[in-house]
């Protein structure tokens, strides 16, 4: 017996038939919905009046380096993983360095 699956792109609104997925945001939250092209067409001419009289935001995503050590502080980091392991003291390849682990490090070579 052979299957056969079916997905339908189905309008949000109305139930019917959807073309595309619109992205919109207000009060900082993100919104997607799946509409038809009149639905769509209707939402942006809803919109249009405070579009035109709005700005747009700056994005608020942070780029994945803004989050990461700069390079100085992975330097460091590396040289106390190195003292810890040659130390025998328990460490991990990766993630956050124990703030115990680093003030005996500081402690010793600062």
């Amino acid at each position: 017996m052979a299957y056969r699956t079916v997905t339908e792109f189905v309008d949000d609104l109305d139930g019917g038939e959807a073309h595309e997925t619109v992205t919109f945001g207000l009060d900082g939250v993100h919104y997607r919905i799946d509409l038809s092209e009149a639905n769509a067409t209707r939402l942006r001419q809803e919109l249009a009046l405070f579009i035109r009289h709005g700005r747009r935001a700056e994005s608020t995503r942070r780029s994945p380096s803004a989050t990461g050590a700069s390079a100085g502080e992975a330097a460091r980091n590396r040289q106390i993983r190195s003292w810890a392991q040659a130390a025998g003291l328990p460490i991990n390849y990766r993630g956050r360095i124990p703030a115990e682990i680093t003030a005996m490090f500081r402690a010793r070579h600062d």
